[in-house]
């Protein structure tokens, strides 16, 4: 491996390609203008895919049966290349079900057989519910694929009420048990530890510090243990982000649906990995209407505070239409509508790499 680079703080390679296809996503996007690198599912069906053509108008044929739908969950298939010439497919995530993740992989032409990692960003079925199906999807001929998980699987998770959060109106289905997970075929591998996979191209955080005073966690998280009941459980401490370091460009952080913060993943991840930040991706969990305080300061951090800002932020899944605008009120075209089926793909650059700083906070 000539000329990759490791930061030996946490054994993160920098990569010359980096691509992301969005499997799951809450919305689906077809019609806005994307920045360089980044392509609608529409033209890849359309010129990738080499659909067949009608045979009485010569057209292709647009096949909306098998198109991507939206579904309330993320999952993201990470590409990375080192050297143009060592490859890795990694699963951030799995979507909320069974059918959403088979429909998309099976639309975007996802080569399933290659994934040789997943990682579940945390254990709530909006972002585990597809994993079992994807396994299946798999041949028994395939490579081996870990899938890496916190260790602190819960019995069950429920969301309460405002104004006073105390009333449990609803469970999300159970998580795979590390036995199914097994017997579906993936190796499961566990930590609490910030760590590396494929090949030291990806970074999965360990526990985030939470260091900000307005990133108060899940409102009205909750949590059932069989001996004391559901107890409150606002910060969700298996959760974890990804990061990849693409040359000339800095860190893409993964967030799937930030309950730490947005600003503390980011805030973690630069002094961890210290870099600076080219891209955002994933739920920023700033919907509803008790979030919406926290929308002025993390779009403030974002644009001001992190220095450079991100030349690109991708809010999804949860971070909803309010805090969408607010961003693309303070970064313009750098605030990308991404949706479910878009495909990104940015090329690093080595000699520009030596001139990258790392990030720094203006508040510092």
């Amino acid at each position: 491996m000539s000329d990759a680079s490791t930061d030996s703080r946490a054994g993160l390679v920098v990569v010359d390609k980096f691509t992301v296809t969005f499997l799951v996503d809450n919305c689906i996007e077809w019609m806005t203008k994307l920045p360089p690198g980044f392509t609608h599912e529409m033209r890849q069906h359309l010129f990738d895919q080499k659909p067949p053509k009608d045979p009485r108008t010569g057209v292709p044929m647009l096949d909306f049966e098998n198109f991507c739908c939206g579904a309330h969950g993320f999952s993201a298939l990470i590409e990375t290349h080192v050297d143009g010439q060592h490859k890795h497919l990694v699963l951030f995530d799995t979507g909320p079900d069974s059918k959403s993740i088979v429909r998309n992989t099976t639309a975007m032409q996802t080569p399933v057989d290659d994934v040789e990692t997943v990682i579940l960003s945390h254990w709530h079925s909006d972002h585990s519910g597809g994993m079992l199906s994807f396994l299946g999807m798999r041949s028994p001929s395939a490579r081996p694929c870990s899938v890496d998980l916190h260790p602190d699987r819960p019995e069950a998770r429920g969301i309460a009420v405002p104004p006073t959060f105390d009333t449990v109106i609803g469970r999300l289905p159970d998580d795979p048990t590390f036995e199914q997970i097994e017997n579906a075929g993936g190796k499961v591998r566990t930590s609490r530890d910030g760590h590396t996979v494929a090949e030291g191209t990806v970074y999965v955080s360990g526990e985030i510090p939470r260091v900000t005073p307005y990133e108060g966690g899940l409102l009205g998280g909750m949590r059932f243990r069989e001996e004391s009941g559901w107890t409150s459980e606002p910060h969700l401490m298996d959760e974890r982000y990804a990061a990849i370091d693409i040359a000339g460009k800095g860190l893409v952080i993964f967030s799937a649906c930030s309950h730490a913060g947005i600003v503390n993943v980011v805030k973690d991840a630069v002094q961890k990995l210290v870099r600076p930040v080219y891209m955002v991706i994933g739920g920023l969990h700033l919907a509803g209407p008790e979030l919406v305080p926290r929308i002025p300061r993390t779009v403030n951090f974002l644009a001001n505070e992190l220095r450079p800002a991100p030349t690109y932020v991708l809010p999804m899944h949860c971070s909803g239409f309010q805090s969408k605008i607010a961003l693309e009120r303070a970064l313009g075209e750098g605030c990308v509508p991404a949706g479910v089926g878009i495909k990104v793909e940015i090329r690093g650059d080595r000699e520009g790499d030596m001139r990258l700083l790392p990030a720094v906070f203006a508040t510092d």
